[in-house]
């Protein structure tokens, strides 16, 4: 068997991690369900992580996860909230009618930079999203003023 050590002077080369990692975590193994695409697109669109939505609807950002990837029913009750925190019509939700419309999206070099954020490791987006809402709310709280 053959010893493998690390030491201070390793870098990410000798360790064999040459590919960067998906930006969007984890593959998936199996496809969404069609009732998983439609809740994480409204979740998309109203600007939510899927933590932000468990905290919303009291459940651990697991569950949101396994509705979105796995499952194929959700509860009706469930789907009610779903529908009042994401601003979407449950009949939206499970495919009888069509999205009202596409999400809105910046425009020019915004939409350029917000695509380059989006391909940073998930901790450095928080940071971006962190400085963008401080730097909005401080925008805001001028123009009320």
């Amino acid at each position: 068997m053959q010893a493998f050590f690390v030491t201070e002077n390793s870098s990410a080369e000798n360790l064999g991690y040459d590919d960067p990692m998906h930006p969007g975590g984890r593959p998936a193994k199996h496809p969404r369900s069609d009732l998983g695409a439609r809740i994480a697109l409204a979740r998309q669109n109203a600007g939510l992580s899927q933590i932000e939505l468990a905290q919303k609807l009291g459940v651990t950002q697991q569950v949101v996860a396994v509705w979105e990837r796995k499952s194929h029913t959700v509860r009706s009750d469930t789907l009610a909230k779903l529908a009042q925190i994401l601003k979407v019509s449950v009949d939206e939700l499970v495919g009888i009618k069509p999205p009202r419309c596409k999400p809105i999206v910046a425009k020019g070099r915004l939409q350029q930079v917000f695509e380059a954020a989006a391909q940073l490791p998930r901790r450095q987006q928080e940071k971006v999203a962190e400085f963008v809402q401080g730097f909005v709310a401080l925008q805001q709280n001028k123009q009320a003023a």
